[in-house]
């Protein structure tokens, strides 16, 4: 069997000299399957002395990212989960400052430092703000991974620089390491690590091995005897197992269901009955089908039969219906929700009554501008509602486009979308990121970069420009040119021409939006869609028309001006 992630976690904390203990602590280690996908989360916080509240703020940024973080997308990655989390704390927190009666003093609100670590897969991620600290130990050496955000008045007297609560806004600091086995990390407050030496930390973690929550404890009494007036805490983290999966234990995994046979016209299968076939090719074999018991139309995708034995394949193939169970937009084919037990392996969708965007553009070679806006400002709203949740679809074409009887548009087929949060697990099955159709791809694919949410702008343009022309802006020369410098070779084709009636800024827009470098295009979706239908200024002032064209008055007067001037210096320009 393969293994999972486990690490053993040895904490202890003690208010030390002071009344109350303000600095709060915990972990978290969830079952299948968030233990896959979101890992374990070990959270540190440290209130200030100067507060009497900082308590609590320490008890709520731990409690919640313990809680908070979880619920978060399994989609997101771990730096845009934590980050999301720690950020909403933050603004909590400063709320609660603000609305109590030491809103005009922040030393006295709900403030703390904070230190939290996520071990997923087979990495370590690290969010820190404050004067906390996480160490890894390295042989007989601790190495300190967080940086002290603290402010020297002298070389006695220091204040935070940076912490939860005190601002709006928070700047929280992240790293990300890779882990082995037996790796250990240290957490702890500036009353322990000020107090202990590093090799008596060392030396008590080796000494008790087998039970780090008394190796904690050793530590902090150690900073009580040494003279610590601070409250103490100490966290020790040692990573047991790492999952290790080969491709043919995973392959197995992919294929506990069993292949469905080759399916016909009236054949009851799984508690459908096969319709007619829809759509075949070497990726999959669709069909439409009746769910008996509901007496409703569904689409039923099965694993193309060539490649059952392509463990990278059958891993995209699964992972279409997990993500089109994530995603909640109307201009996003939906799953269907399965109560029956299947005994084979497939994928129920909804079914569209409609057409593909491909064959609408066939029926409609010249559509009105009007209309073109308003499809792309429909998969435009589909596509934001995958890269809300750190997914690119990366083969936007107009086969994978649906319209249906009403005039909704809907993407279809997420065989080669790139999900943030999946790419953290680690896998021995490769991946590749060029999955698209060529002439949609963006250019940067054949560079063998990774694709960003300008990849899918880009692919969302060459429809743009199709449907307005019948043509792609490059036609297959994008797929040819493999190098920099090809690609800065590319010639956009205007889509002006004496059969449409296209603003010049709409052209511009297009123009952009199709950019071979992709930090030259859109930054966002929403800025070309409005350019679509709002002349930027910038584009104006480019494409403005000259004088002449414009005024042509005050342009011949101008010229008379400038030559009678002309003239006047050369009659007063002095005989030599």
């Amino acid at each position: 069997m393969p293994s999972q992630l486990k690490v053993s976690v040895g904490q202890h904390s003690d208010k030390g000299r002071k009344s109350i203990n303000q600095d709060f602590y915990g972990v978290y280690s969830p079952k299948e399957p968030l233990l896959t996908s979101k890992g374990i989360a070990i959270a540190l916080a440290d209130g200030i002395s100067s507060s009497a509240v900082s308590q609590f703020a320490s008890q709520a940024a731990v409690t919640g990212f313990l809680e908070d973080y979880f619920c978060t997308s399994e989609a997101w990655s771990v730096r845009k989960s934590a980050q999301r989390v720690v950020m909403a704390t933050n603004s909590w927190l400063h709320s609660q400052t603000r609305q109590s009666q030491y809103r005009y003093d922040k030393d006295k609100g709900y403030v703390c430092t904070f230190s939290a670590m996520v071990i997923k897969s087979t990495t370590a991620h690290i969010f820190h703000v404050g004067d906390a600290r996480i160490y890894q130990l390295h042989g007989n050496a601790l190495e300190q991974l967080t940086t002290d955000h603290r402010f020297w008045v002298s070389q006695d007297k220091s204040h935070l620089s940076r912490a939860l609560g005190i601002d709006q806004q928070v700047e929280i600091d992240y790293q990300a390491l890779p882990l082995q086995t037996d790796d250990i990390f240290v957490c702890a407050t500036d009353g322990v690590y000020e107090y202990v030496k590093a090799e008596f930390i060392i030396k008590t973690i080796q000494q008790n091995a087998n039970d780090l929550d008394k190796a904690a404890q050793v530590i902090v009494d150690e900073a009580f005897q040494q003279g610590s007036i601070d409250n103490l805490t100490v966290q020790i983290i040692r990573v047991d197992e790492l999952p290790s999966h080969d491709v043919t234990e995973i392959y197995q995994q992919l294929t506990e269901l069993t292949f469905p046979p080759p399916l016909e016209a009236r054949m009851d299968f799984d508690g459908y009955k096969i319709i007619r076939q829809v759509h075949a090719s070497s990726r999959s074999h669709v069909y439409l089908a009746l769910d008996v018991e509901t007496s409703t139309q569904v689409i039923i995708k099965t694993p193309s039969i060539d490649l059952r034995g392509d463990p990278a394949y059958l891993e995209r193939f699964l992972m279409e219906e997990w993500i089109a169970r994530r995603i909640n937009s109307a201009h996003v084919l939906k799953p269907c929700w399965q109560t029956r037990k299947r005994h084979y392996l497939y994928i129920v969708t909804e079914f569209i009554d409609g057409q593909t965007l491909s064959q609408w553009m066939t029926d409609n070679p010249r559509p009105e501008l009007e209309t073109v806006r308003g499809i792309v400002e429909q998969i435009a709203k589909g596509l934001r509602a995958f890269h809300r949740l750190e997914m690119l679809h990366q083969d936007l074409r107009p086969n994978n486009i649906m319209i249906d009887s009403t005039g909704t548009l809907k993407i279809i087929d997420f065989g080669s979308t790139r999900v943030a949060g999946i790419m953290e697990i680690t896998t021995p099955i490769e991946q590749h990121d060029l999955l698209g159709t060529a002439q949609y791809t963006a250019p940067e694919y054949f560079l063998g970069e990774s694709g960003t949410t300008r990849s899918d702008l880009f692919s969302l343009g060459v429809i743009t420009y199709q449907m307005l022309t019948g043509k792609l802006p490059y036609g297959a020369e994008v797929a040819k040119a493999s190098t920099k410098v090809a690609q800065n070779r590319l010639i956009y084709h205007s889509v002006l021409d004496d059969r449409h009636e296209i603003p010049a800024w709409v052209d511009d827009a297009i123009r952009k939006a199709l950019q071979p470098n992709p930090y030259k295009r859109y930054q966002e979706l929403s800025e070309f869609i409005f350019d679509l239908r709002h002349p930027n200024q910038v584009f104006l002032t480019k494409t403005r028309p000259p004088l002449m064209e414009r005024n042509p008055l005050v342009f011949w007067k101008s010229v008379s001006l400038i030559l009678a001037a002309i003239v006047v210096a050369l009659l007063i320009k002095p005989v030599g």
